[in-house]
């Protein structure tokens, strides 16, 4: 069972979709890691203290998860590689981004992080698809794993 969340992927017999979830992977892992984690490597002080102001304890902790989710884990998404453990923490990080800090403010600003929470699930459900590394672990151990 935990073999199959953290290198599995649904069942896709069609090409298309399978690319369709390269791109996906692609753009959004890209997307993520650079345009959002990179630039939250290290957490600042600034960052570290709005985590714990929205009520995280140990915030240099959480301000690192948090990062580190998107940085890596925008990298594990572009390649395909522990897609659904990646994807369940990106959307971990986008539920408290878009409920959380910034609860208050218009759909506008909590669009970006309601998208990508939507795709980090869409990941999560179908993993990485035949195109990523997940896949290449699935196909070289087909056979049950016994532990003695």
């Amino acid at each position: 069972m935990i073999k199959k969340f953290l290198i599995g992927s649904v069942e896709q017999s069609s090409s298309t979709t399978n690319l369709a979830l390269l791109i996906l992977r692609v753009f959004t892992g890209l997307s993520m890691a650079l345009a959002h984690g990179f630039g939250k490597l290290p957490p600042s002080a600034g960052f570290i203290e709005a985590t714990g102001n929205i009520g995280f304890p140990l915030p240099v902790f959480f301000a690192w998860a948090a990062a580190l989710s998107e940085f890596v884990g925008g990298i594990l998404i572009t390649l395909g590689l522990l897609t659904r453990p990646a994807s369940l923490l990106m959307s971990l990080t986008m539920i408290t981004a878009a409920f959380i800090t910034h609860s208050a403010d218009p759909f506008a600003t909590k669009e970006k992080a309601l998208l990508y929470l939507c795709i980090s699930i869409v990941l999560l459900l179908t993993g990485s698809g035949k195109y990523g590394i997940d896949a290449a672990f699935q196909k070289n151990n087909s056979k049950p794993i016994y532990y003695s």
